[in-house]
């Protein structure tokens, strides 16, 4: 009988290196990683950390909708000529 088994995951590269750096930083590898995971899963009968929807506030939603039209383009982001102007700009806000 074999002593491993191989698992293929698909991944998107970046998630995949940087999670690799995590590990690393703990002296393990992924597989390790995916090895500590299983077993503990295995241990608690389940996922080893609560699943459940964040739950944020329509400040922060709106915050978050905003982030994403920025980054897909749909609205314009903000820019400034210098750091005073931001600054100038922020103590206006409040």
């Amino acid at each position: 009988m074999a002593k491993t088994a191989n698992i293929n995951i698909r991944i998107d590269p970046e998630t995949k290196a940087r999670s690799e750096q995590l590990f690393a930083k703990f002296g393990i590898t992924l597989t390790d990683a995916v090895n500590i995971f299983l077993h503990q899963s295995l241990m608690v009968g389940g996922l080893p950390f609560e699943m459940k929807q964040p739950d944020y506030n329509n400040k922060t939603e709106a915050a978050i909708q905003e982030a994403r039209d920025i980054a897909s383009g749909k609205i314009p982001a903000k820019s400034y000529a210098s750091v005073r102007e931001l600054f100038e700009e922020l103590d206006r806000e409040c």
